[in-house]
């Protein structure tokens, strides 16, 4: 992990481990990367290969969503808010989905409390919840969830998706950089009780919370990324 991650964020996850023990879980840590990959205008798979795996977009209706590892009422609010499944499935079993929002959207963390605003509007999208079962993590479900994201985007007139990954997620973030994925920033979320204190390396840089309705609101803009831009984690 100390490879992986780095020092600082080997460090902070020591941190964050003592104090979810110590608060009886009232107090954590968490730091993420905000990333924007670029809408792929070639396939990530040859065609006519891994077409064994079935990547479709679905409602909130179909039956396989029954198969989702994520809470119900989790996934009816994100059909609610008007975001898109694309769903991987084989011999009718799910083994993955991709979750898409476009047009004018910003997006509510869930895990700690922050607002996010791809720009610009028409040309940004967000992703998030990218899941591939462990069994086929190594397979070809990744690039396949992807090859057909960024066909429902670029249909959209979409040049960039952003994101953000938690900083301990080495596998997430090796994966979005190999798809062309660049850095926007970065953020650490400490709280404690009903208190959140965040510093980041972008605007606002800095924020005291005290109560749910309080919170940072980051503007992520992909106008000026060009070839230069780091990539995740560097």
């Amino acid at each position: 992990m100390l490879q992986q991650w780095g020092r600082f964020n080997f460090c902070l996850f020591l941190l964050n481990k003592l104090l979810v023990k110590v608060s009886r879980g009232s107090s954590r840590i968490y730091r993420y990367y905000f990333i924007a990959q670029p809408v792929a205008k070639e396939a990530l798979i040859p065609q006519g290969k891994g077409r064994k795996v079935e990547i479709r977009l679905i409602d909130e209706q179909d039956e396989i969503v029954r198969q989702f590892p994520r809470p119900p009422v989790a996934i009816q609010a994100r059909f609610k808010l008007g975001a898109k499944c694309l769903v991987a499935s084989k011999d009718g079993h799910f083994i993955g989905f991709l979750w898409l929002v476009l047009g004018n959207y910003h997006y509510q963390e869930d895990e700690v409390r922050a607002r996010y605003i791809p720009l610009p509007s028409k040309q940004t999208a967000w992703d998030f919840d990218v899941y591939v079962a462990p069994d086929f993590r190594l397979g070809r479900t990744f690039p396949r969830l992807w090859d057909e994201a960024n066909r429902v985007l670029t249909e959209n007139g979409v040049l960039w998706s952003c994101s953000r990954i938690s900083a301990f997620n080495s596998g997430s973030l090796d994966a979005h950089a190999h798809l062309g994925a660049v850095s926007l920033g970065s953020a650490i979320f400490f709280y404690a009780g009903h208190w959140q204190i965040t510093f980041a390396s972008i605007a606002p840089y800095f924020h005291l919370s005290s109560h749910p309705d309080s919170f940072p609101e980051f503007r992520l803009d992909t106008q000026r990324l060009g070839t230069t831009s780091r990539p995740p984690g560097s």
